[in-house]
């Protein structure tokens, strides 16, 4: 497996986090892609350093004391600062979600997360923010199977497929990969946050799994065994 590639190199960002340790963790994540990473414990101080600018994105926690993560964003966003935001929090539901980016967020992660996504998405909205014309999808396509991120639904010809919190990962890391080889070692490092083989059959069991629900009964196949080499999802 080639080295990962950064898409955003050295930028500073701000971490408004009042739980320590997770804001320790965050910090040492971050800081090993090299970036500049600075901290505040309560909203009312994030305020103030995000209001001094310079920062390539903020990580804003939803509970904050002082002043809560909305209600920073939201202010931030009324005096003109278009800083990218993501907003981490332990609301999962879809109306939170929406509240997060009506009030200005950029993208939501739901705790607990595994660090690769966290830093995925970093590196996306603060490389929205250098080039705002290069946006995100918040819905991905392969034929006629269909996921919205924001939602967090999966459609396949118009029917609604329901998917654990771990097989829609594990879809959206092939959708995004549309088209490519995925291996087993990426699929572990990247879905299951896993640096090492655990010699188990987890990956072959949830993929058994998805394809049942994705392409069973709809005709056309969309993930494929590539064999020996790993999975692939492609609209032939």
């Amino acid at each position: 497996m080639p080295p990962r590639q950064l898409l955003v190199h050295f930028v500073k960002i701000l971490l408004i986090e009042d739980d320590r340790e997770t804001a320790a963790h965050i910090v040492y994540a971050l800081s090993g892609e090299g970036h500049e990473v600075m901290v505040c414990h309560d909203g009312i101080e994030g305020l103030e350093k995000a209001r001094a600018g310079g920062h390539a994105a903020l990580i804003v926690d939803r509970m904050l004391p002082g002043l809560d993560g909305l209600s920073l964003v939201r202010r931030l966003r009324a005096e003109g600062n278009a800083t990218p935001v993501l907003f981490l929090t332990t609301m999962s539901g879809l109306n939170d979600r929406v509240e997060g980016l009506q009030a200005g967020g950029d993208d939501y992660l739901v705790k607990p997360f595994a660090f690769p996504e966290l830093l995925a998405r970093v590196h996306a909205i603060a490389r929205r923010g250098t080039h705002p014309q290069e946006s995100e999808p918040v819905r991905l396509r392969a034929a006629d199977l269909e996921m919205d991120l924001i939602r967090r639904t999966v459609h396949r010809g118009g029917k609604s497929i329901e998917l654990q919190a771990q097989e829609f990962r594990l879809l959206e890391f092939l959708m995004r990969n549309m088209g490519r080889i995925v291996t087993r070692t990426m699929l572990l490092e990247n879905v299951w946050d896993m640096n090492f083989d655990p010699r188990t059959n987890i990956v072959e069991t949830h993929m058994s799994r998805l394809r049942s629900k994705v392409d069973r009964g709809y005709g056309a196949e969309l993930i494929h065994t590539v064999r020996g080499a790993g999975y692939s999802l492609r609209a032939d």
